[in-house]
């Protein structure tokens, strides 16, 4: 008898949480390059595993890099 069971999913833990990481601070560009992608877009929390309290500190630290040029907008 064959169940149509959905795949257990496995939960991602907050890699940030488990460094007790309490601010994430924008000249900080190794950290920020694991949260985008090859084209300079941000990885979602659902993907990379973040909470949502550091996925806000890692989106803002992200867009503040940007801005002073630490990070590219886009890469193409």
């Amino acid at each position: 008898m064959a169940y149509n069971r959905r795949p257990t999913r496995r939960v991602k833990k907050c890699k940030l949480c488990s460094m007790k990481v309490e601010y994430i601070d924008y000249k900080n560009v190794d950290l920020l390059k694991d949260y985008i992608n090859e084209k300079g877009k941000i990885i979602p929390k659902r993907l990379n595993g973040n909470c949502s309290k550091h996925q806000r500190m890692v989106k803002t630290a992200i867009k503040r890099a940007r801005q002073m040029a630490l990070l590219p907008f886009v890469s193409e």
